[in-house]
């Protein structure tokens, strides 16, 4: 267990993953937690700040708030280096369509200033790094948990920033006591299907749902790998408490555990054909493209009128790619630091998740109000 006197830095305290990974910290732990805010203006800052205050309240003072835009020439500034003994970075943009300028403001160039930051902290015992198992870019085949190289590329500019900024941590402040947790895509807050983050994962399945991707980039047999939020902040939490420091993990299951493309568009379908009007419309199950017919194709409709179609083709094409490539996911180091490692069976938690989002119509009904800090 943490001291008391120990003070956890979490950037991006508003988001998904760093609420739940500050609610672990504060449940098992003694230690304080500063939850750093994106803000660009006071107002703002108070805005997020007290939509947090009700879900942190129960723990008094032991959570503090601070803010700043890392895009901001010094975006740590009200909070004090000498305080912090943990520091879990978890503010980035994560959109797949992120565009390359914003990318590398936010990405890295603020990862560069939180570890500036960083280095005026004495009392520094462990940075947690959170990136993206994407990260290994169009990289096929075994994909181990070591640092990359960039030699094969990406689909899009948050692959490559979350890269970029690994690399950063590795190669210019390896004297730190970091950690590296590249996770896989969080489909659902935890086995039970619930979802109060909605992500390109929900989106895609919307377009199926309502029949606007006739269309899909891919192969049926590439695997897909995919989280809930429960599993992802106990991992994270266990492994930044009792494993090696200067490594990296692999927050996320193995081939074996996974579904396949067409195994996903299998339950998809079957679930959904539960529901009346998806019947009704009689929607049929999209055809694969290959990546040079989709990428025409992607061309084409951006000169269309139809923007329905062109949004929809638009949501997809950013990870496109990563559709045509066959990822085996190692979690080995993973999984020796986890006393309790369990893997969901998938298809009873995607079929879960679209009764879910089928019955809140996406979260449009009143059970499906967003979680604090769930952006």
């Amino acid at each position: 267990m943490l001291a008391r006197a120990d003070r956890i830095l979490i950037t991006g305290g508003n988001g998904y993953v760093a609420t739940r990974l500050a609610r672990h910290w504060l449940e098992r732990t003694d230690a304080q937690v500063v939850l750093w805010l994106h803000a660009d203006s006071g107002s703002e800052f108070e805005r997020k700040r007290s939509a947090l205050d009700q879900a942190f309240r129960v723990f008094g003072e032991r959570v503090q708030y601070r803010g700043g835009n890392l895009v901001g020439p010094d975006p740590f500034a009200d909070v004090e280096p000498e305080t912090i003994t943990r520091v879990v970075h978890a503010a980035a943009v994560t959109r797949f369509n992120v565009e390359p300028d914003v990318a590398q403001q936010v990405n890295v160039d603020g990862t560069a200033k939180l570890l500036d930051f960083c280095a005026r902290c004495p009392r520094l015992a462990h940075f947690a790094f959170l990136s993206t198992v994407y990260a290994s870019g169009l990289r096929p085949g075994r994909i181990e948990e070591v640092a990359f190289d960039a030699k094969d590329g990406f689909a899009n500019h948050y692959e490559s920033s979350k890269w970029a900024a690994e690399n950063l941590l590795m190669s210019r402040h390896n004297e730190m006591p970091w950690q590296i947790f590249r996770i896989a895509t969080v489909i659902a807050d935890d086995d039970s299907g619930t979802v109060t983050q909605y992500n390109a994962f929900h989106n895609t399945l919307k377009l199926l749902f309502y029949g606007l991707l006739p269309i899909l980039p891919g192969k049926p047999e590439t695997p897909l790998y995919f989280v809930t939020g429960e599993f992802l902040a106990a991992a994270i939490f266990d492994a930044s408490s009792n494993a090696p420091l200067r490594s990296i993990y692999h927050v996320a299951h193995t081939e074996a555990d996974s579904l396949c493309l067409g195994e996903l568009l299998d339950i998809t379908f079957r679930t959904f054909n539960r529901d009346a009007g998806f019947s009704r419309r009689r929607v049929m199950r999209p055809l694969y493209a290959d990546e040079q017919s989709f990428a025409r194709l992607a061309g084409t409709v951006q000169g269309m009128s139809g923007e329905v179609i062109r949004q929809a083709v638009a949501s997809v094409t950013p990870f496109a790619k990563q559709l045509f490539f066959r990822k085996q996911i190692s979690n080995a180091r993973l999984v020796s630091r986890l006393s309790d490692y369990r893997a969901p069976d998938q298809r009873v938690l995607v079929a879960r998740i679209c009764d879910r989002l089928m019955q809140t119509r996406w979260g449009r009904t009143a059970d499906a109000v967003l979680a604090p800090g769930t952006a």
